[in-house]
């Protein structure tokens, strides 16, 4: 019964300090096994599985979004089932000698209804280590209540938080965002002014993105409201675009493109740390063709470019600080990475409802979309 006894303490102490490391604990945790590191693989690469062979794009993400939020439910389950076996394993040693100990089958019940604090009466302790361990589970069947109650708002916060600095995008990147969109909007008369003001702004944005993912890392499977945007697909517009700035574009706020480039690759990396998937050389993104197709678009729009062997190393150079790992997290997350330029023009979301689409706008109004929001 000691070996008993010691299962069902292991097992108890082991989902305690997850839930702690989890819920409680605001940094990653290096350790190489986790139980929940092993739910969530264990059920994400099975639903990413399932979600890849469906053809339908829709019903696909629609598939995706759900795992988020169930994945929760699935997570809290399973640290209750293991507690409440637990707990039966410490019963069952407890009556160790008691030649009236009911079953094993009857322990698993009362351990449920003293974590669930039903207080039935039906199974009662007998043995003063029983009634000891009674008031042990019951106490911690109200703890942890409490602290799944606490961690769900402070999850769908930092989820809020995160979709609104995507949805803010929209009109000022595209759907999905491109670094060719965001730069060619924010051309012309204030031009410069808006778009240091929107790298300012995800700086501080992909910090959060960063501090909230690695802290609460489930929130990086919630999907956003619409199909063609994602925290990512946002992330990788950003960093393109910083990318253009820095290495071929004259005299556009260089110096906050250097810190939103930094921050944003430092997202890049440690989510892809956190997730245990190594950078990965994908398909180019970003060929010849569509470079010259990029330059001939930015050169339109107003902007000064440098053409020149230095400018393409550097290019090149940035780009391969942080691609590898954008489609490390793209493949692990099944999150599509947008192109640097679009291949045809698409509506913006803003653009569009369930009724229709606004449609017959002039090349200007394509430009400033802000001047038909008011």
């Amino acid at each position: 019964m000691i070996l008993t006894a010691v299962a069902g303490a292991l097992i108890v102490a082991v989902v305690l300090w997850e839930a702690f490391e989890t819920i409680v604990l605001p940094r990653r945790v290096a350790r190489r096994f986790r139980l929940t590191v092993v739910i969530y693989r264990g059920t994400w690469i099975p639903w990413r599985t399932i979600a890849h062979g469906i053809k339908h794009r829709k019903f696909r993400e629609t598939l995706l979004s759900f795992y988020g939020p169930l994945s929760l439910l699935i997570l809290f389950v399973i640290w209750a089932a293991a507690i409440i076996f637990g707990f039966a394993l410490l019963y069952k040693s407890a009556s160790a000698g008691d030649s009236t100990s009911p079953s094993f089958a009857t322990f698993l019940y009362m351990s449920g209804t003293t974590m669930f604090t039903l207080g039935l009466g039906d199974v009662v302790p007998h043995t003063w280590m029983e009634r000891f361990l009674a008031v042990f589970e019951s106490g911690l069947g109200f703890g942890f209540l409490a602290l799944v109650l606490s961690y769900l708002p402070v999850i769908y916060q930092a989820f809020s938080r995160r979709e609104v600095n995507i949805v803010l995008l929209d009109a000022r990147a595209g759907s999905p965002p491109t670094a060719a969109e965001l730069l060619r909007r924010h051309s012309g008369p204030g031009g410069a002014e808006g778009l240091e003001r929107l790298l300012r702004d995800w700086e501080r944005s992909s910090a959060d993105i960063l501090e909230s993912h690695i802290s609460y890392p489930a929130v990086s499977y919630f999907r956003s409201q619409h199909t063609n945007e994602s925290w990512l697909a946002a992330l990788a517009a950003i960093l393109d675009a910083s990318a253009l700035l820095l290495a071929c574009v004259e005299n556009a706020c260089t110096r906050q493109a250097r810190l939103t480039f930094a921050m944003c690759r430092h997202t890049a990396v440690d989510l892809a740390q956190l997730f245990n998937v190594p950078p990965v050389h994908a398909t180019d993104r970003l060929p010849a063709r569509e470079l010259e197709r990029l330059r001939g678009v930015l050169t339109q729009a107003g902007f000064r470019l440098r053409d020149d062997e230095v400018s393409l190393a550097k290019l090149a150079e940035l780009r391969a600080m942080y691609e590898p790992y954008l489609h490390a997290l793209s493949r692990f997350l099944y999150m599509e990475l947008p192109p640097w330029i679009l291949g045809k023009e698409i509506t913006d979301n803003w653009r569009t409802s369930a009724w229709g689409r606004i449609s017959g706008l002039d090349a200007s109004a394509r430009q400033e979309p802000d001047d038909h929001l008011d």
